[in-house]
């Protein structure tokens, strides 16, 4: 394959504004659950999942949580301006310490409106005699200050709003604080949910735990999530997100062949665990996957144990129970899943970088998928239906190497 042939043009489909959920179901585990194995495809509902892994599995969750990443502001002028928070910047870039930070952090920001915020005007807001004021350091970049009784995550509890997806055409509501999060999440950091695991109920977990083996890490999802892609792979630009990886979780894998990955947001970062092993085994301790470093041409690779093995006595060797890194693996047609070969994940938005990783999990069947979906009436996106996919490696794309 020619990497110039991943374009968004070949992953696209219509999607009826009808099929997008706009709202939760009142409960989670009631959502649809669409079954593909070996080509064939079966209807059920997702409190069933139990039922359908037949294979005693490793099941890892990503358990981020939803920060309220979005805040308004208003200048003199009565100009609204929103600031959408993407990536800290500083007095640190990991997440669960800039959460803790007290009287100033400074992030990377989407910003709306900004023609109308110059760099010298100080933007405020007050709500319960907190005030926080933004000033505009570069194009993306806003510095915050605030009373340093205050925690970040406790100033963004008071102040921010639940950024909900643009493609949710309604203002969030008090709903939306719990159920736009798992009910496993943990982890401030996340400016999107890992959606797929929105479905899963205490219920749902106590019974897969009677079987299988739950395990947690934590990837912070980037609203780079709902990036539309313009250009062929190559040229497409990936938000990198950060994730947390423990020793627990390196252990887990080892010692589990079957492992199935909630949600698209768990295989990426499980896949870019595989290459930080490649990685260290080649003498750099970097835990940044960029988005190709899968598909260059790289002399031999290891298996997964060997991989992980690598990790796990980096950790050891350093005394260390989690290593924090960051990934903006690109995964489409052509990539080879080292780690996972189950995968239970939502319908996502057409033409997109998720939809190519469906497609290179379920090779060209991703389209009967998503048809079959679309046939039955499933709702799509963050608050919308589920899948199971078990991968098919028979049927995959050929593999792709950049040289």
């Amino acid at each position: 394959m020619d990497i110039k042939e991943i374009h968004p043009k070949n992953f696209d489909y219509q999607l009826p504004k009808e099929a997008i959920a706009q709202a939760p179901l009142e409960i989670r585990s009631d959502s649809k659950l669409l079954h593909y194995r070996k080509g064939s495809l079966a209807h059920h509902q997702f409190s069933t999942l139990p039922e359908l892994i037949k294979t005693k599995s490793l099941i890892i969750f990503n358990d981020t949580k939803v920060i309220p990443a979005r805040m308004i502001f208003h200048k003199a002028s009565g100009a609204r301006i929103e600031i959408f928070l993407l990536e800290p910047s500083a007095p640190t870039v990991i997440m669960e310490e800039i959460m803790s930070s007290k009287g100033s952090c400074t992030w990377v920001c989407l910003i709306r409106n900004a023609k109308k915020w110059t760099n010298d005007t100080v933007l405020s807001i007050t709500v319960d005699q907190i005030q926080l004021t933004a000033k505009r350091m570069s194009q993306d970049t806003v510095l915050f200050n605030w009373s340093p009784q205050k925690t970040w995550s406790e100033l963004l509890l008071a102040l921010g709003k639940v950024p909900l997806p643009p493609y949710i055409s309604r203002a969030p509501s008090s709903a939306d604080q719990n159920r736009y999060q798992t009910v496993y999440s943990k982890l401030e950091g996340a400016v999107a949910a890992p959606t797929a695991g929105l479905h899963f109920t205490k219920e749902v977990l106590d019974e897969l735990r009677k079987t299988h083996q739950l395990d947690y890490l934590t990837l912070h999802v980037s609203a780079g999530t709902f990036q539309p892609i313009k250009t062929n792979a190559e040229q497409h630009h990936m938000h990198r997100e950060q994730l947390r990886i423990t020793r627990s979780n390196l252990i887990h894998l080892l010692n589990n062949e079957s492992v199935i990955a909630v949600g698209t947001t768990s295989l990426r970062s499980l896949e870019s665990l595989y290459w930080y092993g490649v990685k260290l085994m080649n003498g750099d301790p970097d835990f940044f996957i960029s988005k190709l470093y899968p598909y260059q041409n790289h002399k031999s690779l290891p298996d997964k144990k060997t991989a992980l093995s690598a990790v796990l006595e980096y950790l050891d060797s350093h005394s260390m129970s989690a290593v924090i890194g960051h990934t903006e693996i690109f995964i489409f047609p052509g990539y080879k899943f080292k780690i996972v070969d189950k995968m239970i994940t939502n319908f996502h938005l057409p033409g997109t970088t998720l939809v190519m990783l469906i497609a290179a999990f379920c090779g060209p069947n991703w389209k009967k998928i998503y048809e079959e979906a679309l046939r039955h009436g499933y709702k799509f996106l963050s608050y919308g239906d589920s899948s199971y996919l078990e991968s098919d490696l028979k049927k995959s794309y050929p593999p792709l190497i950049i040289t």
